[in-house]
């Protein structure tokens, strides 16, 4: 099981842009090898998938990137795999995307399609508050 620890998030106004960004420690498997997934949870709703990063395990180069329609041309997801970290740049920010926004981790994983699909990630982590608000 990957260990992961997330930073930034914060209370942004519309239109602007925030960060947040995620190190996963894996116990010695190679972080270049785990598919990493955003997901957020708003109050009352379920936890909805927002991109995902592939690793090795996908492609041979890893690195092929995937975005739910919602956020697609505004937000970037990167992965810089000498710092185990995967991050999530979001911009033209809306009060629709406020929520507690999630990293996760799986190992291995060979079907691009199941990317979105939470049930697939092992590993979570703390959680973020992301707040759009005048």
């Amino acid at each position: 099981q990957a260990h992961l620890v997330q930073s930034g998030g914060g209370v942004v106004p519309p239109g602007d842009s925030m960060g947040v960004a995620c190190v996963c420690v894996t116990d010695g498997r190679p972080f270049s090898m785990y598919d990493i997934g955003w997901f957020r949870q708003a109050p009352g709703k379920e936890r909805e998938f927002v991109a995902a990063i592939s690793g090795s395990g996908v492609s041979l180069s890893g690195g092929n990137t995937y975005f739910a329609d919602s956020v697609k041309d505004r937000f970037t997801i990167s992965r810089e795999n000498a710092k185990n970290t995967v991050y999530l740049e979001m911009s033209s920010l809306k009060p629709e995307d406020t929520a507690v926004y999630y990293c996760a981790a799986r190992y291995g994983g060979a079907q691009a399609r199941t990317l979105m699909d939470r049930r697939s990630y092992a590993s979570w982590g703390q959680g973020t508050q992301v707040t759009v608000s005048s």
